[in-house]
């Protein structure tokens, strides 16, 4: 075996060394350029071995580099572009691919094209969606936003569905109310029918080729390359050649996406590694609000597959065997378009008192064939299609048997409005220079718990903009970049090297496996201090067998084998912090549901009158959030606090929400 080890190194020697690696890389088939679709500094990189002799270094400098080409890395990367900014664009799908292709319902906004409604309201909404774990002025912002945001991206193409008389159409979606829950039920949500993702990742994509940035296709992006507490790039592998790539910038954008694939059963794509968290964490900075995932009520039966919320807000109901309409009896004013934790626990419920269908009684039934066709083939063509794909099922005459099923981070990198990366010190919010992050792996906070149906498209947009107008409105492009230390980066291609070259007994998929299952037994829908005790000692114990991992394919060149490993590092480390933050904090609020602390712990008791109670000091409750750190090389997770922020950006425009118990 070390002979095949040598010979392989000898090989990589002679494919990667610094002298054969001009900016177009000799061992291509394809000459896929550094700069795929950027005109400027495609020559200009320069190669270096300073790092590594085995792995010589490309070196390129950038305005600002944009980490995944999702709707917010493509929203950050073309608005940069758009102000001057000489920008990269890593990503390690093509920018069509990224799961933003796969969000279905629609992207809210209080544009009154079904009734009159106002920004204010889906303020209120979103806030109380968030069990009022949400930062209000990052709600503020993005709620006030959200009209011009979605007028802009019909002014880019986007073929939004239209009423009879030629506006956007809105359906009605969870958790959405009129007049602060007073005015029933609001239609905020525009569509692309049931492929509003789809069509908004690929105008966007659209868009962004008429400005100059440069993209850096199937590129993986291992680490930060932090100075001093200040981000100065990103070190990145070319998969299909196995070049490394150091990108010198003085903004760097992070915008991966979620980690849904630390479970078994989720909707996420499987290139859904958190890798921008992990890539934070390694860098010793903390994540925020782990412990609070989504699970999306209505997942095929089976396959996982999302079945939009849009088909309870085009009229489709949730039924239990006894053909009974249960969520009238959990929801009465919201019915089946509660918000999504609350209808998931409801369904969960069901299934546990024995209400529910099938043979094993596990799962319920969404009814859409009450609706005419007519309906089903506008409005949701692709969850018809879906349906009777992966669950034989044809809508029109039978219902979908679906589960809750694992779907959305709230947490991620903690952020202010304005997509600054945030520390806290325990006197306030400390900036980190040069980092930025937006999407799902941002916590900005805007969802809190607990996100609201179609808030998450509107995030990508919003806050994708406004890392590039932060940036513009701070920096001016072409500012000369502080040197880099010559060995910047050497520890990411050294676990890279150890990773390829990994001989031990388990292989990557069995320890994914491993811990796909802890996470899924351990961290559901409703937890337990027990049963999460023993999955925190679990994945402790899993996160150990990364020492005996096994990589089989030694070479270089588009090794999947060792991408899938780097990415499980990546999962590993999300996975630690969401079990360990959600084993301490000791309450139920939003999507984090303990059965053995069943009510909120806030400040005060807002169910009885506030006068005469006394407020309890900080460490005593949980209205707060988690800051989560981890030591890679042990996998120990250490956790912190920090407030959350109850006013808006401006209290005479817009009041800030004082909690309330949360009902629908």
């Amino acid at each position: 075996m070390a002979a095949v080890c040598t010979a392989y190194r000898s090989l990589a020697k002679k494919v990667l060394s610094a002298k054969a690696l001009p900016a177009v890389c000799q061992t291509s088939n394809r000459k896929l350029h550094f700069s795929v679709y950027g005109k400027r500094d495609a020559n200009n990189a320069k190669v270096s071995d300073g790092i590594s002799n085995q792995y010589p270094v490309v070196d390129h400098e950038f305005d600002a580099v944009v980490v995944g080409a999702g709707g917010a890395g493509l929203r950050a990367a073309f608005g940069l572009s758009e102000a001057g900014f000489n920008t990269a664009c890593i990503t390690k799908l093509f920018p069509t691919r990224s799961h933003t292709v796969a969000a279905q319902g629609g992207i809210n906004a209080a544009l009154g094209n079904m009734e009159g409604d106002n920004w204010r309201w889906h303020f209120y909404d979103t806030v109380k969606g968030s069990d009022w774990l949400g930062d209000q002025d990052a709600i503020h912002y993005m709620t006030e936003q959200a009209p011009a945001a979605v007028v802009e991206l019909e002014n880019f193409g986007m073929p939004f569905s239209r009423t009879e008389d030629g506006k956007i159409y809105q359906r009605a979606f969870g958790g959405q109310s009129l007049k602060f829950g007073k005015g029933g039920q609001a239609h905020r949500c525009c569509c692309v029918a049931d492929r509003t993702g789809h069509s908004l990742l690929h105008t966007l994509y659209g868009r962004s080729l008429r400005y100059d940035t440069s993209y850096f296709v199937e590129y993986f992006a291992l680490d930060l390359l932090m100075e001093e507490g200040e981000c100065k790039g990103v070190i990145a592998l070319c998969m299909e050649d196995g070049s490394i790539h150091r990108f010198r910038s003085k903004n760097t954008v992070i915008a991966t996406g979620g980690y849904g694939r630390t479970f078994f059963s989720c909707t996420s794509a499987h290139t859904s590694t958190g890798d921008g968290n992990a890539m934070v964490t390694r860098a010793g900075l903390p994540c925020q609000d782990l412990e609070f995932v989504q699970f999306h009520p209505t997942g095929i039966y089976g396959a996982g597959c999302l079945i939009t919320e849009g088909c309870r807000g085009e009229g489709g109901i949730l039924i239990n065997s006894e053909g009974e309409r249960f969520m009238e009896r959990y929801a009465p004013n919201a019915k089946d378009l509660a918000s999504r934790d609350v209808v998931s626990r409801s369904m969960t419920i069901e299934i546990r008192e024995g209400r529910g269908c099938g043979p094993e009684k596990d799962h319920v039934y969404l009814q859409l064939h009450h609706l005419p066709p007519q309906q089903l083939a506008t409005r949701l063509p692709g969850i018809s299609e879906t349906a009777m794909i992966f669950a034989g099922v044809d809508v029109t005459k039978e219902p979908i048997p679906v589960l809750p099923t694992v779907h959305y981070n709230m947490g991620g990198v903690p952020t202010n409005y304005k997509g600054q990366v945030i520390t806290y010190d325990g006197a306030g919010d400390k900036v980190v220079p040069g980092l930025y992050a937006c999407g799902e792996a941002a916590c900005a906070s805007v969802h809190g718990a607990n996100r609201l149906g179609a808030n998450s498209l509107l995030d990508l947009v919003v806050f994708g903009r406004a890392c590039a107008l932060t940036i513009a409105d701070i920096c001016t492009p072409g500012e000369k970049l502080s040197p880099l230390k010559p060995s910047a980066g050497e520890e990411s291609v050294a676990n890279l090297d150890q990773l390829r070259f990994a001989d031990g007994s388990m292989r990557t998929s069995e320890i994914r496996l491993n811990m796909q299952k802890t996470m899924q037994n351990h961290a559901a829908v409703f937890r337990t201090g027990e049963v999460l005790k023993e999955g925190c000692a679990k994945m402790d114990g899993v996160y150990q067998t990364m020492q005996d991992i096994k990589t089989f394919d030694r070479g270089i060149v588009w090794n999947t084998d060792l991408v899938e490993t780097l990415e499980l590092q990546n999962l590993m480390l999300n996975a630690v912090q969401t079990i360990h933050s959600a084993e301490q904090r000791r309450e139920s609020r939003g999507a984090h549901a303990r059965e053995d602390y069943k009510d909120r712990e806030d400040e005060y008791d807002y169910a009885r009158p506030l006068e005469g109670q006394e407020k309890k000091p900080f460490h005593q409750h949980w209205r707060k959030h988690t800051l989560s750190y981890v030591d890679p090389k042990t996998g120990k997770v250490s956790l912190e606090y920090r407030p959350v922020i109850d006013s808006s950006l401006d209290e005479v425009d817009c009041s800030a929400i004082p909690p309330a118990i949360r009902s629908y």
